[in-house]
């Protein structure tokens, strides 16, 4: 197979999260640790971070690749979901994987992997470990794909564990409480393995201290009040408290012996995007209109999003919206500025809500516009509408940003 052909093997025998939902969801490791087995165990001895948490891993998980690759060590960097390529969920140095290690990985173990029926994320998880370990990684920056307890990328034994923050997601797999989403997220405290919270109080920080105390795992909780001693080329208060949530992992790393100077930390925070390539967080895609895209699917990224509106200086606002069906979509819709004009649309993927329906229920939230019949239309007409001093906003969905960036 070349690497078209793999990826259309991998889409079409593998369940996805990203396009069906929950059905994909494995509750266990057993079909991720059956994977290491076969691979002769990659996750054993690999140097990595490990990050979960609501909001915010990707941006930390970027924040510390940079860092680690600024202070010389050859790191590795495994996300999800990717905007455009999958192979931008697997990076060394911020390079992406090459397409034929790719199919090199899936010709040489399908055969094996099939029995197993391992799903679209878990054979990630263990092409990810895999490739770390032939390609001879310092360290690895593994962020979690939905939970932690039993997310396929909980075999591994870091560093560093880093929680950023909780909030309601997933609330049909993870628990309808955000203590019972931390208890998910505690999942991946490690015995004796020292726990970053980036943002917890009351009842929610009481599960990580009981977690980490079962575990004799020391534990840190960020101080977000503190000034932000370097440059972030990541706009906006919440990216602010995601880089102090990456010092406190970088300094329990220094801890532990791994040689980052401050140097090293100003000079990877300064250049996140350009030495990892990250996208998707407020991205300005166009001017004349201003053009913006960003990624928030859920109450807590709606209220980011609500939050850098209002610090962009601009007349009109015009909002570009799509999300999945298993969403709080009450909640997401009352996070969302009910002055704009909206243009509802959904994602080419089967989870993907129909724009119509989107339409229907947002005019119930006092939100009001039109349903386009995609993506591109009604970024198009957006634009077409809008003036110049106006501002275009592409959210409400990864799926949906992956498609204009």
């Amino acid at each position: 197979m070349d690497y078209s052909e793999t990826l259309a093997y991998l889409h079409a025998r593998l369940p996805m999260f990203s396009r069906i939902g929950k059905a994909a969801y494995k509750a266990d490791l057993s079909n991720t640790r059956a994977l290491m087995a076969l691979l002769g165990h990659p996750e054993r001895g690999l140097k990595c971070v490990h990050i979960a948490g609501t909001n915010g891993k990707g941006s930390t998980a970027n924040m510390l690749a940079s860092v680690l690759q600024a202070a010389g060590f050859r790191t590795g960097l495994h996300t999800s979901p990717h905007l455009r390529d999958f192979r931008e969920r697997f990076r060394i140095n911020g390079e992406m994987i090459p397409r034929q290690a790719v199919t090199d990985f899936v010709e040489a173990h399908r055969q094996h992997f099939e029995p197993i029926s391992a799903s679209f994320f878990e054979w990630g998880v263990a092409l990810a470990l895999d490739w770390f370990r032939r390609e001879h990684t310092d360290i690895a920056v593994i962020e979690c794909g939905l939970g932690g307890r039993l997310d396929s990328t909980n075999v591994v034994t870091p560093e560093v564990c880093v929680i950023t923050n909780i909030g309601r997601d997933h609330a049909d797999l993870l628990g309808d409480t955000p203590e019972k989403i931390a208890a998910e997220k505690a999942g991946i405290i490690k015995p004796g393995i020292p726990v970053v919270i980036g943002e917890a109080e009351g009842t929610v920080a009481e599960v990580f201290r009981k977690k980490a105390l079962e575990s004799g795992a020391p534990i840190h909780f960020v101080d977000q009040e503190g000034a932000m001693p370097y440059p972030l080329d990541l706009s906006g208060p919440h990216q602010q408290r995601n880089a102090r949530t990456a010092l406190a992992a970088l300094d329990a790393l220094r801890k532990r012996g791994w040689a980052i100077s401050d140097a090293h930390i100003a000079h990877g925070l300064a250049h996140v995007q350009a030495t990892t390539g990250f996208t998707g967080r407020w991205q300005v895609i166009a001017h004349g209109p201003l053009t913006i895209a960003d990624i928030g699917h859920n109450v807590d990224g709606l209220r980011v999003v609500r939050t850098m509106i209002d610090r962009t200086p601009h007349q009109e606002l015009h909002i570009v919206l799509g999300t999945v069906s298993d969403k709080d979509l009450a909640g997401m819709l009352d996070a969302l500025p009910k002055e704009a004009v909206y243009y509802f649309c959904k994602a080419d993927i089967p989870r993907g809500l129909e724009a119509g329906e989107l339409h229907r229920l947002a005019q119930a939230h006092g939100l009001h516009g039109e349903a386009f019949p995609s993506v591109a239309a009604a970024l198009a007409a957006a634009r077409k509408h809008a003036a110049h001093n106006d501002l275009v906003l592409v959210t409400g969905s990864a799926f949906v940003v992956a498609e204009v960036v």
